[in-house]
């Protein structure tokens, strides 16, 4: 399995960037998606889920600003950031698992090589 993550990028606070990991290796349809971000100094968080069945979880701080999508037939997770602030400044990883009955409870199993996303004040 294989997921290859791309988007990220420089920004100034309240700016866009959208975020694509493309997946293969695996039937994308059947897995629960997800996007973790790990901060300098900071563990790693769950942003947001989606799982096989299309239920969705976002963090608190992204919500509203955020939103994560699947597209099966391109076998690609979104992560659209909107509203970006200084504190969203981190590496973002894609990440795929079997399908949880509780999204908001996703751990990756199968990790993307991180993209880079720096939101400038």
């Amino acid at each position: 399995v294989q997921l290859q993550a791309s988007g990220g990028g420089l920004v100034q606070a309240g700016g866009s960037l959208r975020l694509s990991c493309v997946v293969s290796g695996q039937t994308f349809s059947r897995y629960a998606m997800g996007w973790f971000r790990q901060a300098p100094g900071k563990e790693r968080e769950l942003v947001a889920a989606a799982n096989s069945g299309g239920n969705t979880w976002h963090r608190d701080s992204v919500k509203g600003r955020f939103t994560i999508s699947r597209d099966n037939a391109k076998s690609t997770v979104y992560l659209q950031m909107d509203s970006l602030k200084p504190e969203d400044t981190a590496v973002y990883y894609c990440a795929s698992a079997p399908p949880v009955p509780s999204i908001r409870n996703f751990k990756g199993r199968y990790w993307g090589q991180g993209t880079q996303v720096t939101v400038s004040s």
